[in-house]
């Protein structure tokens, strides 16, 4: 009896731990082999993190290659919603100092990470700590900066996240920025607190550096005397601009009022353009010069031809010319209203310039757009504008008249660098730069656009006024625009855009400089008063700089 008991015992344990053990069996097979993907993939979620790494953002450097862009650690504030330990007093902070992050909290209760805020400031940083929340984390970001206000209309800024947005920053954002790389990532199985990588998903691209033809020191220079003369006549602005005529090459690009690019937002986009590129103007009496070219090349006028210039005022086509400068009325009556066509450059009579215009007819047109003026650069500059030229089929009575001394025609202050530069390296046509290329030539420059002769004219004609702003040592040639602003669809009286282009040259040196001055207080100015000035104070700062660094 006690036998068959013992048995009976022994077969219900037995049959017990078989039941466990197939129950186990069976749940090892639904976990392992049925249902593996699924605790695979809740394994990963919780030990395995995929994370992309962005590498730094490539420097821009000068032509120097001194860096006048680049990156800094700023620490940035966030939490982990899933691992807070205060919970409760942490949303109760979050709902009365960042509501908007309190509100996604709620709205996105599946989200691990959340930002409280970015890009902090050494202040808000010490603020924030101050609060001393222990769920509010920090982690250094990248953050871009530029110790070089002068250059901030060149080279733009970026986003929050590194991406630019306008200028330099914009243009090469894809070459700067590189590639990001995927990483995976293992929780350490024993501290549970760390990650070790365990491999690469994507492979990360470094970026790479941006090279300037800009010199920054004369670039400092430029930007300090274009402040200055803006601030003297108190004026809504300016620009300079400095570029090598025989390969292109922009040495200084310039404008005034400027703005802090390391701004973490930047309040007026307006004054971030650079109106260089991105702007077009009529630019008055220093188109002039491109009649007188046309006029030299075509054969229609000659250097000490005779005009007779009328007086103070005439009419041509019936069409009301005014000549203005006190210099030129003052010479028209000494000569009996004739005077050699030099002459009529020099002192700017609109109705001597009218007259060679009617002479050349269409072909004004046709030069005009030779030297570029109506046709974008090719810069590699985001924001570029083509300008305008009006074209003969609509052009009316007046149309040709006003064009030869600078309206119905728009254009940007690089057009009329690079028309300048034309004259200034023998006639050739060049291509402007900003990009220094490794392989550069100290002459790179197009076909043929003008006759020899031609050219030696036009640089003795420019070197008539450019004596008045002499540089010692140094052929100086240029020339003076004053143009009226249109407002509300009319010509103002008093508001006038000030425009001196220039040409410094020594031996095998040469330099075009443009300086525009935008609508000073007083009224009744001249360029000669205003931009000329300018251009010689920047011309004499940079012949000393260019010796000394070679």
């Amino acid at each position: 009896m006690l036998a068959k008991d013992y048995k009976i015992r022994v077969f219900i344990v037995l049959s017990v731990f078989f039941v466990f053990f197939s129950i186990i069996l069976v749940r090892l097979f639904l976990i392992q082999i049925n249902q593996k993907d699924f605790f695979r993939t809740l394994a990963q979620h919780q030990h395995e993190i995929s994370i992309t790494i962005n590498p730094p953002r490539a420097n821009i450097v000068d032509r120097m290659g001194k860096v006048i862009a680049f990156n800094r650690d700023i620490p940035s504030a966030f939490i982990l919603p899933h691992q807070l330990k205060h919970g409760q007093k942490t949303e109760k902070f979050l709902k009365r100092h960042f509501p908007e992050v309190y509100e996604r909290m709620q709205v996105y209760p599946e989200k691990y990470f959340l930002w409280i805020e970015r890009k902090l400031s050494p202040q808000r940083y010490a603020q924030l700590k101050a609060f001393g929340m222990e769920d509010i984390q920090f982690i250094n970001e990248p953050q871009r900066f530029y110790p070089y206000r002068s250059l901030a209309h060149l080279l733009g800024f970026t986003n929050i996240d590194n991406e630019g947005i306008s200028g330099v920053e914009l243009e090469f954002t894809k070459k700067m920025s590189g590639h990001a790389a995927t990483l995976r990532l293992e929780k350490d199985a024993r501290s549970g607190l760390s990650y070790f990588e365990k491999g690469v998903e994507v492979e990360g691209v470094d970026g790479e550096a941006v090279k300037l033809t800009i010199d920054s020191t004369l670039q400092a220079l430029v930007y300090e005397e274009l402040q200055r003369t803006i601030h003297d006549f108190n004026a809504k602005g300016g620009s300079a601009l400095v570029l090598n005529p025989d390969n292109g090459e922009i040495i200084a690009m310039a404008n005034y009022p400027g703005f802090d690019p390391n701004q973490t937002k930047i309040q007026a986009l307006d004054i971030t353009k650079n109106m260089i590129v991105t702007e077009c103007f009529e630019l008055g009496s220093v188109l002039k010069i491109f009649c007188a070219l046309a006029g030299f090349e075509e054969g229609v006028v000659r250097y000490d031809e005779m005009i007779d210039c009328e007086g103070h005022i005439t009419y041509i086509d019936g069409f009301k010319v005014e000549n203005f400068t006190y210099a030129l009325l003052n010479a028209l009556k000494e000569n009996n209203n004739i005077l050699p066509f030099y002459d009529v450059i020099r002192l700017s009579s609109n109705v001597g310039v009218a007259k060679i215009a009617k002479r050349l007819g269409p072909k004004l047109y046709r030069h005009l757009r030779r030297v570029g003026f109506g046709f974008k650069t090719g810069i590699q500059f985001p924001g570029e504008r083509a300008g305008f030229v009006n074209h003969p089929d609509n052009w009316s009575r007046s149309s040709i008249i006003v064009l030869s001394f600078g309206y119905e025609i728009m254009a940007s202050l690089l057009q009329l660098g690079r028309a300048f530069s034309i004259i200034a390296n023998g006639g050739h046509s060049v291509q402007p730069k900003i990009i220094m290329d490794a392989t550069a030539k100290p002459i790179d420059i197009g076909r043929k656009l003008y006759k020899d002769t031609t050219i030696a004219q036009m640089k003795d004609l420019l070197e008539l006024i450019g004596k008045k702003y002499a540089i010692n040592g140094y052929r100086t040639m240029g020339k003076t625009g004053t143009a009226r602003c249109l407002k509300n669809g009319h010509y103002s009286k008093t508001d006038h855009n000030y425009t001196f282009a220039g040409i410094v040259e020594r031996d095998n040196y040469r330099r075009v400089i443009v300086t525009f001055i935008k609508e000073p207080e007083k009224a009744n100015l001249w360029a000669s008063e205003v931009a000329a000035p300018l251009f010689q104070s920047i011309a004499e700062k940079m012949v000393i700089h260019d010796t000394f660094v070679g």
